[in-house]
């Protein structure tokens, strides 16, 4: 019986967090066991923002070391580069045939890009989803693991995926759905407590997949916390809770029941938790899990021909499933004359 299809890609903009590590990454590392699996950098994307090309190579080769240094295996995945797969841009292109200007200006993700920066409004933010609808339907994947903000962008790859079956006769594209791999998954908060860890925004509250010891310290050292709860069993803050949920996911459970027991107890008054012992505690617990991570990053990355060896092989497993796809699209539409 073969694998269900599972595609999902991630920009190669801005490094790598704990909030890509535990909303993505360590899923994509229990998928490559039971799914045929498609992980890209989506080089093509961050082109929207104009990165400096001297930038690029470093990105895409860093965001794919710090994908293999978490666990994901390339033996068991096809890991590639969005750009070493033509077939992608030319689906692209007959995609967009289907697209309509009305649906793409109403897309929330385009309005507020436009509303955060007026002078870049280019054609490439605009379909952005019919590129995203590419990416997954060049390799007929039914399961799609992607963020809250981007399942309209998914809506809109079955509305292609239905159009072209429907105009051309065919069920070349099956739809795909939203894969929540693991409904446990939890969303790291920033440090500072205003909204999610950020690739780009609120760095200094943010915990990078590339931090060294020292900046981890620091970082969770300045973390937000209050004089402690006013009564015994109290509902903990946001910020409070997010710096729980940093110690259940890295620290050994007897002691996330130590500081659970210490904050329960406390009242106002007699506050028992001692929040500079626990962020001491979490951020030892913190560094023993990143520093593997990172060591094992860089050494990736100062090999740069094992990392081009890899994104080549995955780009020939990912050209072999896409080659299919375009070859059937081709023909359907009548774009084969020899």
């Amino acid at each position: 019986m073969s694998k269900e299809i599972v595609v999902s890609g991630i920009r190669s903009t801005g490094f790598l967090h704990l909030g890509n590590y535990f909303g993505a990454i360590h899923n994509y590392v229990k998928m490559q066991e039971a799914y045929n699996c498609y992980f890209f950098v989506a080089d093509y994307h961050s082109l929207t923002t104009h990165p400096d090309p001297k930038d690029l190579k470093g990105n895409v080769f860093r965001v794919a070391a710090e994908n293999i240094a978490s666990g994901l295996d390339p033996e068991k995945v096809a890991l590639y580069a969005q750009s070493d797969i033509p077939e992608i841009p030319e689906l692209y292109l007959l995609m967009n045939m289907l697209a309509y200007q009305g649906e793409l200006e109403k897309v929330p993700t385009f309005k507020d890009k436009v509303r955060l920066n007026p002078r870049n409004v280019n054609a490439g933010l605009l379909t952005y989803p019919v590129l995203m609808a590419s990416d997954i339907l060049i390799h007929r994947a039914t399961k799609v693991p992607v963020g809250k903000d981007q399942e309209q962008h998914l809506e809109m790859a079955r509305n292609f995926a239905n159009r072209f079956n429907q105009r051309y006769g065919a069920e070349l594209f099956p739809e795909p759905h939203v894969f929540r791999f693991d409904e446990s998954s939890v969303k790291i908060l920033s440090l500072d407590g205003n909204g999610k860890m950020s690739k780009s925004e609120n760095v200094n509250s943010t915990i990078y997949l590339s931090d060294d010891d020292d900046t981890i310290i620091k970082k969770l050292k300045k973390a937000k916390t209050d004089a402690g709860p006013a009564a015994p069993n109290s509902e903990k803050p946001d910020y409070i809770e997010n710096l729980f949920t940093l110690m259940r996911l890295v620290s050994a459970p007897d002691t996330v029941q130590k500081f659970e027991d210490d904050y329960n107890n406390s009242s106002e008054g007699n506050v028992v938790i001692r929040y500079g012992d626990f962020k001491k505690q979490l951020a030892e617990d913190m560094v023993a899990f990143i520093r593997p991570i990172r060591e094992n990053a860089a050494e990736l990355q100062r090999d740069e021909d094992r990392l081009r060896k890899i994104l080549k092989a995955g780009a020939e497993k990912a050209r072999e499933s896409a080659a299919k796809t375009i070859a059937e699209a081709r023909k359907l539409i009548g774009i084969n004359y020899y």
